[in-house]
């Protein structure tokens, strides 16, 4: 081999070590622990950070590929973990790394470390703090999202039926374990706030392992508890059981006996001893009533109005008599005022209808005379006569021919005739 061929390149290099990684199977699968460091590198769905000693004197690249489906808590700087994964060396950069598959947190269990964080999460943004809704005092309706064969709907029904017979209960059947568990309890909240028929809603499960209530840490089945109109009732676990479900709802009750007595905070035997009290108060304050507004009835009875009603108006009488001789007085005098006035107005109309009419008047019989003197008629009283032919007056002889009967007109009557004969003037 020539002293040449005895280097190597930095990627024949890394290739080979990337073999010997890839074969060797002690890297295959590697438990490592310490603590988290550089978290703040996240892309998208992977999570990229490095695993250090306490001492700091080793630190180890690491990465999770779609960590937020691997985990269900979130990883936090300075966190100490025990972790599970293979050695790899990434070619470009001559680099390994731990690609990590599992990841718990170190001395306390991953889910309560989830609990724990999700609560602080909601606690910050004041989820927890939302004003609670009261639970009505006589509901008609309960429902209940609970398993539909556990012991749970038996007590919450056989304690309303106990406490409060009038209410009824309605079953919703849900998951309450597993994976599918938040998805259909939040199904069945959102049908039953959405359906405004009930007036109480109770959400529970018996106890159990963290594991097995898991699904009411669940963060969106908070919030949906949160946003609800109806008042809710969390009944999960027992006593000592938290859940975050517990922290959101407007009541929580240790047991499911508990729920169905909170759901119904007055009970019928209650109900109607408080109603026969009522009742009793209730007469007590008509009798008290009834009596003072009697003493009230017998005082004004004994009034001297009532006694000699007439005095009541006597002196209205008197003042309608003054008012009325007032008045007769007051019209009478206006009444005078006002004939004399139109008298006057009737005299002076007169006068001034004779002035204005004397001149006209004049004139006219001026004019008559005159019409008078040239009417055909006045003319017919000195000896003329007015001739017509077929209702038209002849003002000359050419208008009429022998033969033609014509009309005269006299001034005290007519007569008819007939033409014998015409002649015309010489000067026509």
């Amino acid at each position: 081999m020539s002293e040449a061929n005895k280097y190597l390149t930095i990627s024949a290099l890394t290739a080979y070590l990337k073999r010997k990684f890839d074969a060797d199977p002690y890297l295959e699968k590697v438990y490592v622990t310490g603590e988290i460091s550089n978290i703040g590198r996240r892309r998208g769905r992977h999570l990229y950070f490095s695993i250090k000693d306490p001492n700091g004197h080793a630190v180890i690249s690491a990465a999770m590929f779609s960590y937020a489906s691997r985990l269900k808590f979130d990883p936090e700087e300075g966190m100490k973990i025990n972790a599970i994964g293979r050695v790899q060396i990434y070619e470009p950069s001559g680099t390994y790394a731990i690609i990590l598959e599992q990841m718990a947190p170190d001395g306390i269990g991953e889910l309560f470390l989830a609990y724990e964080q999700l609560k602080r999460k909601l606690s910050a943004e004041g989820l927890f703090d939302l004003p609670k809704k009261h639970i009505p005092l006589f509901p008609k309706r309960i429902a209940v999202v609970t398993s539909p064969t556990g012991a749970v709907i038996e007590d919450i029904v056989r304690t309303v039926q106990r406490r409060f017979p009038s209410a009824q209960v309605v079953l919703f059947p849900a998951v309450v374990q597993g994976d599918k568990a938040s998805t259909t309890i939040i199904k069945q909240i959102l049908r039953i706030d959405a359906s405004n028929q009930y007036d109480t809603l109770i959400v529970g499960r018996g106890g159990g392992s963290i594991e097995d209530l898991w699904a009411f840490n669940d963060e969106k089945l908070a919030r949906t508890i949160a946003a609800t109109q109806l008042p809710v009732i969390s009944s999960v676990g027992h006593e000592t059981d938290n859940t975050l479900v517990d922290f959101v709802a407007d009541k929580r009750a240790a047991t499911p006996t508990a729920a169905a007595e909170l759901a119904t905070p007055v009970t019928l035997t209650q109900l109607v001893s408080r109603l026969n009290e009522l009742q009793v108060r209730l007469n007590l304050r008509m009798k008290q009533l009834i009596d003072n507004r009697r003493q009230s009835v017998d005082r004004v009875a004994q009034h001297v109005i009532f006694q000699q009603p007439d005095r009541l108006y006597s002196g209205y009488n008197q003042r309608v008599d003054q008012l009325s001789h007032t008045l007769n007085q007051l019209l009478h005098q206006r009444l005078v005022s006002t004939q004399h006035q139109l008298t006057t107005l009737a005299q002076r109309q007169s006068q001034i209808r004779q002035n204005i009419l004397q001149q006209p008047r004049e004139k006219v019989q001026l004019l008559a005379a005159k019409l008078d003197l040239m009417s055909p008629l006045k003319i017919l009283t000195r000896g003329y006569v007015l001739i017509e032919k077929d209702g038209q007056v002849i003002r000359n002889i050419k208008e009429v021919h022998p033969d033609d009967e014509v009309e005269l007109r006299l001034a005290n009557g007519s007569a008819t005739a007939k033409i014998i004969e015409t002649r015309v003037l010489k000067s026509e």
